[in-house]
């Protein structure tokens, strides 16, 4: 049987030994955010500062990387924490990660920081979708429901993509269903086409138009009628 590797990226909210003495034990690569502290800031101090007087200099927004050893107390041994110093008009920020990956600290905290797209599918994925919803009784019944809640987010998303690829702007998924999924319409089925019937002002029409021209499609349109050949 293949082995599955995993890595875990999260928030501040999991930093806690247990899960990086966990992942180390397992031989399973971590990178954690981690909540600033009067330590940290130290760590970090002249980084800002060679950042601040950049700004000023500069007048421009400029974020800064380094890396360096650091234990907690509560940590049996020092690990590698990777931080960002930024200065900008708004004023300046620190923010610290602690990994066991080996990139550079600028692309390491950036791999970190893309942890916001990857949550915002979550979010799709047990809001817009209700994956959340496993009332059943029997583990097994939940396991199905939740793969059919992957299957419609992946049929959703690839109409997602489908339309940004034609210029559409990107929506959330729960838009989209109610924009272009959720409406009143009549869908007939022939031999060499199917043909979607909707009302004249329906607000979808042109996410639907859009679609058939990203999947290679010919329409017609009178104002009644689409035809997907």
């Amino acid at each position: 049987m293949a082995r599955v590797e995993v890595e875990i990226r999260a928030d501040a909210g999991f930093a806690v030994p247990a899960l990086y003495e966990y992942c180390e034990g397992e031989g399973n690569a971590y990178t954690v955010g981690l909540i600033t502290n009067s330590r940290l800031e130290e760590l970090a101090e002249e980084l800002l500062e060679e950042a601040s007087k950049r700004h000023e200099d500069e007048r421009e927004k400029v974020r800064l990387f380094s890396e360096d050893l650091y234990q907690a107390g509560s940590w049996e041994h020092a690990r590698r924490v990777v931080y960002k110093a930024e200065a900008m008009e708004q004023g300046t920020n620190t923010r610290f990660v602690v990994s066991t990956r080996d990139d550079g600290p600028k692309d390491l905290y950036e791999f970190y920081a893309r942890r916001g797209e990857s949550e915002n599918w979550i979010k799709d994925l047990k809001l817009a979708l209700k994956a959340d919803r496993l009332s059943c009784h029997r583990f097994i019944a939940n396991q199905f429901r939740l793969l059919l809640h992957a299957a419609a987010y992946w049929l959703l998303d690839a109409l997602r993509r489908k339309l940004v690829a034609s210029g559409t702007r990107r929506m959330q998924l729960d838009t989209l269903r109610l924009r272009l999924i959720k409406i009143g319409g009549r869908v007939r089925e022939f031999l060499t086409k199917i043909r979607l019937y909707l009302a004249s002002a329906h607000p979808g029409q042109r996410l639907w138009l859009a679609l058939f021209g990203a999947f290679g499609g010919v329409h017609e349109y009178s104002g009644l009628v689409h035809r997907y050949a």
